[in-house]
């Protein structure tokens, strides 16, 4: 008989106990998430380049191969590391994003070391550019039997 008047009473401390527990669980799982993507070379390392002597095969071997090279010519060598945070269903955010470029000289012979960080960088604003078409309102039938008879045989041999 004691024995379950003490079920009795613990019941609802018992439940008390899993709503509590659901409710942290359910805090815990709402929490902050990081992701890192990148590699960028340490302080150390990077004290191992010599501004002036090194060439762009000796940073490789020191450093290994980078993320990123310059589009138009090969004069430069970039190391890129991003922190982002996601949070719940929110939009995710950079929160720390650092950049090493290495420039090489025409001899490919390193020229500078430099380190930027998250407040150097700019926003570039991308602008939609749409090419306007001429052919607005035909089909396409109606464009390819719309050229015969506008060839000519000087327009052939150019």
């Amino acid at each position: 008989m004691q024995s379950s008047t003490l079920s009795r009473k613990s019941g609802p401390a018992v439940r008390r106990l899993c709503c509590a527990l659901a409710m942290c669980a359910a805090l815990a799982a709402c929490g902050a998430t990081y992701r890192n993507h990148g590699y960028v070379p340490t302080t150390e390392e990077l004290d191992q380049i010599a501004v002036g002597v090194d060439t762009r095969a000796s940073v490789e071997e020191t450093l290994g191969s980078s993320a990123a090279g310059s589009v138009l010519q090969d004069d430069a060598m970039y190391f890129v590391r991003s922190r982002v945070k996601n949070f719940a269903l929110l939009e995710s955010e950079v929160v720390e994003r650092t950049i090493v470029a290495i420039s090489f000289d025409s001899a490919g012979v390193v020229r500078n070391v430099e380190t930027f960080g998250l407040e150097d960088g700019q926003v570039v604003p991308l602008a939609r550019r749409v090419t306007d078409t001429t052919v607005e309102g035909r089909t396409f039938l109606g464009q390819l039997f719309g050229n015969i008879g506008r060839f000519t045989p000087s327009g052939i041999d150019g």
